[in-house]
Formats: structure tokens, sequence, C-alpha cells
């Protein structure tokens, strides 16, 4: 049965997420890091797209992003995961298997805080993994790379980005913010206010995560 076409809305932030087959290493050197994000920057010539946010880490990487036309995103990312599939196959010609466990994910965001936290998170991910003390020590995100990656690929936030950006990343999210996200990521759902994760989920055709995990419980008959 052929894929169905995913409904990309133009104009709509979205997280996108994709990880190693197997959870296997994707960046092993750091030339595997600085080739991906040119990819990521050649990718923009080809669809017009803006990037708010990314972090690459070893064995996944995540991206925030606002596509202006409704194909504009799936051009974007299927160009940029062959490309990258492909130059990782010159570049290890003895690796086996699939580079990627499958097709990216991509989360609708709402603005506001929903938007800080999900960057908060995400560029945060070094230090929750030990990788760096602090998170802008890592060079592969957008909290740590430097200015010419900063200015080739990324774009002004489309909301006002908090004062300390950086102490206000290393502090850990609250518990409860941080669920928010990590059900969205887990799920494939919006992330954002109830009301708004309905009616998006609905536009999109994600009401699907919406359900909860599992059958649901049977429905005892009661005799009479």
């Amino acid at each position: 049965m052929p894929r169905t076409a995913r409904a990309a809305k133009g104009g709509v932030i979205y997280h996108i997420f994709n990880r190693g087959n197997g959870r296997r290493v994707v960046f092993r050197k750091r030339k595997d890091y600085e080739m991906f994000l040119e990819i990521l920057r050649a990718g923009r010539e080809r669809a017009s797209i803006k990037v708010f946010g990314f972090c690459l880490m070893p064995n996944h990487w995540h991206l925030v992003v606002r596509p202006r036309g409704d194909g504009d995103l799936s051009a974007y990312l299927s160009w940029i995961t062959n490309t990258h599939v492909k130059r990782c196959r010159v570049r290890h010609p003895h690796a086996k298997g699939s580079l990627y466990q499958g097709r990216y994910k991509s989360f609708p965001v709402q603005g506001g805080r929903h938007f800080i936290n999900l960057l908060r998170y995400i560029e945060s991910n070094p230090q929750r993994a030990g990788l760096k003390k602090r998170a802008e020590k890592w060079p592969w995100s957008s909290l740590g790379c430097d200015k010419k990656v900063a200015s080739a690929l990324l774009d002004s936030w489309p909301v006002d980005r908090p004062k300390h950006w950086r102490k206000v990343v290393s502090k850990p999210l609250s518990r409860a913010d941080r669920d928010v996200v990590v059900a969205s990521l887990k799920r494939s759902r919006p992330l954002g206010e109830d009301l708004w994760v309905r009616m998006t989920a609905k536009k999109t055709g994600k009401e699907q995560t919406l359900h909860p995990i599992g059958r649901p419980p049977k429905q005892i008959k009661k005799v009479r």
C-alpha cells in the first residue's frame, strides 16, 4: 500500500526529529557533524523554510523550523535525509544497514511558552546527556554553534527570546513542562495548549496521537 502524503501546512512551526537505526551512532566524528550542518544550509536553497533551532546528538537530531508553503517542509526534509544518507555511504563505505530508524517525525508546535520550552529542551540535550557540563559548550546546536554557522543557518525567532538565554537553558525545565514536551515527542502529537492541540491534531490528521496508549478497557456487560 502506498504511503499517504503528510499533512504539513505552511506557516506552522514544526519540531522535527530523527534517530539512528537501532539507536546507532549517526555522527561519529567532527566531519560528520559539519557535513550535516552544510546539508541543512544547502537545503534552504531548495525550499522556503526558516530554521529557529537545532541540536545534533551522536545518535539523533532535532530541528525547529517553519516552512512558508504547504509543500516546503517535505521538500526540505526529503532532500536533507536523502542527501545525508548518500553522503554517509560515501564517507563510511563499510557501514552496514540503514542509517535512520525510519522517516523523520514532525510535530506542530504552538508559539509562545511552548516554543520556548521546546527550544530549552532541545538545546539542553548535551547537558542532560552528560556530553558537556554546560549546554552552550556543545558546538553542534543552535545554542553553542559558532557565529558563521548561526548566520548561515538560523533565522530570528517568532517570539521574544528570554534574557540571559544561556542561563535559562542551563536550568532544568519544570517536571510538568518537560513531561509535555516528552509526551509530544513520544506520541508524535502537536505541542501546545490543550484546545490548540486538539484543533491542530484534527487539521493535520494526528487525532490518533491524542488517544491513550494500548487497547481501551473492555466494557463489562451488566447482568439483569
